[in-house]
């Protein structure tokens, strides 16, 4: 089933004002808040507010809309039995929509935080005890676990999720897309990359699925797109270019805003284009959609960095969720 989302972004919004936005995107229509788990932004010019008070907020002042982290990382400036106890609290005041996305981090977040930055094999590693433990403590039961990285003394969540709560594994790169298949009960991934990439990461998704002995066909595929619904391409740009352009060039030693933001100078107008929607049709953005449709994915989460966000949430409701509902964006393998 084709799941349409808005991307709630703290690091740009301070969170009152991001609330609001929540409250506006169930409105307009939208299934699904995917919000940034960050401890510093991506740019000075950001905000970090603290994703797990806000999910909480916005799941007593909405009743549809299905939210969650995307993504968290259980495992160095969390422990993971905190984030089964955050999570499963968020489920008692959002009962039956509620998820968890998580992932093996960025220096950004987690070095800055606790100073600990291992290698990408001891994070994957950390992150297969974090999901065991965390759905350990969701049943409710009393868990004393011995991992590696991990321990647990008769641990047990006394407020346990209300609801079965599906955990999605980020990945970007087709190597690592068999363990999110394996491990996890979705997938979530970031768009703008070439579409071999996605059909060998979905392939090794479904394999690692497979392996596991789960039916692939029946787990989402979540993945996160640029957009922007305007006619000031320029303000569009600048606006992604202010909070996010540290994103883009990816350096796993960034561990400060400042550094980040000089890594993003490099960034300019046309790499942006390239891997963004900016249009004001909504002809280019459902052809732009469709195209991810197609390749596999049937969670879609639509991102906009522009300066008047509620414009972006209600046009996109208006204009562009109809369109893709209506059979336009159905492909044949969702």
């Amino acid at each position: 089933m084709l799941q349409l989302g808005w991307k709630a972004a703290p690091e740009q919004f301070p969170p009152t004002e991001l609330t609001n936005y929540a409250i506006d995107a169930e409105k307009a229509g939208f299934d699904l808040i995917d919000v940034s788990d960050h401890f510093h932004p991506w740019s000075e010019a950001g905000q970090s507010s603290f994703t797990w008070t806000w999910l909480g907020a916005v799941a007593v002042q909405t009743n549809r809309i299905h939210m969650g982290p995307g993504v968290t990382c259980p495992t160095l400036r969390y422990h993971p039995s905190i984030i089964a106890q955050a999570s499963a609290t968020v489920s008692c005041y959002a009962p039956n929509r509620t998820y968890l996305g998580v992932g093996t981090g960025e220096a950004l977040n987690e070095y800055a935080a606790t100073g600990m930055w291992p290698s990408y094999k001891e994070r994957q590693e950390r992150l297969v005890e974090a999901i065991e433990l965390i759905r350990a403590l969701w049943s409710g039961e009393e868990v004393t676990f011995e991992g590696k990285y991990y321990q647990t003394r008769k641990a047990r969540l006394f407020t346990p999720p209300a609801s079965k709560i599906p955990l999605y594994i980020s990945t970007v790169a087709p190597s690592s897309a068999a363990f999110a298949g394996k491990y996890g009960d979705g997938l979530f991934s970031l768009g703008g990359k070439q579409p071999d990439l996605y059909r060998q990461l979905l392939k090794n998704f479904e394999d690692g699925a497979r392996e596991a002995g789960k039916d692939p066909s029946q787990m989402p595929r979540l993945i996160e797109l640029m957009v922007e619904y305007t006619q000031d391409t320029e303000a569009a740009i600048e606006a992604r270019r202010k909070y996010w352009a540290g994103a883009f060039v990816y350096n796993q030693k960034i561990y400060t805003p400042k550094m980040s933001q000089e890594n993003g100078e490099v960034v300019g107008p046309d790499t942006i284009k390239k891997i963004a929607c900016i249009s004001a049709n909504p002809e280019d953005h459902v052809k732009f959609i469709q195209q991810y449709i197609d390749l596999g994915f049937n969670y879609l989460i639509f991102h906009s960095a522009g300066p008047n966000h509620r414009a972006f949430i209600e046009g996109y409701g208006r204009d562009i969720l109809p369109r893709l509902r209506s059979g336009v964006g159905t492909a044949s393998r969702v």
